[in-house]
């Protein structure tokens, strides 16, 4: 059993599988998720494992090098729009804001989608992988 890092070993093995460019969509529990991507679903109870958290781990295990979100974050959910711009503050480009419409239409293209039980509405960012070197 690993130690430390993510204990899910569905999420660990579908991380390992993705490459330079990949898109991942870390969403809340009312996003459509698409027919395509593998899903990862830990969402357990309502607002079980929190979007926060859930981005958090990723955060560790993952490299960025850009993130989308929906515009409407800011007015839907400001909770939500303040922690990507916090968490996602050191990408170059830092987080690029879409219409949701758009959003949804970009989750097709995702390798991996993880559904978190976050039940406030917008907490949705798809990552685009970078790499290490």
């Amino acid at each position: 059993m690993k130690r430390a890092g993510i204990l899910n070993r569905h999420l660990a093995g579908a991380l390992a599988e993705l490459g330079h460019g990949d898109g991942v969509l870390v969403c809340d529990v009312g996003m459509p998720i698409p027919p395509g991507p593998r899903v990862v679903d830990l969402a357990f109870r309502a607002g079980v494992p929190a979007f926060a958290e859930v981005l958090d781990g990723l955060l560790e295990e993952l490299v960025v090098e850009g993130a989308l979100a929906a515009e409407e974050v800011d007015a839907a959910n400001p909770a939500a729009a303040a922690l990507l711009r916090h968490r996602l503050a050191d990408l170059g480009p830092g987080l690029q804001l879409v219409p949701h419409a758009r959003l949804k239409e970009l989750t097709a293209g995702a390798r991996l989608v993880v559904r978190t039980g976050e039940a406030r509405p917008y907490a949705n960012v798809l990552l685009r992988c970078g790499v290490f070197f």
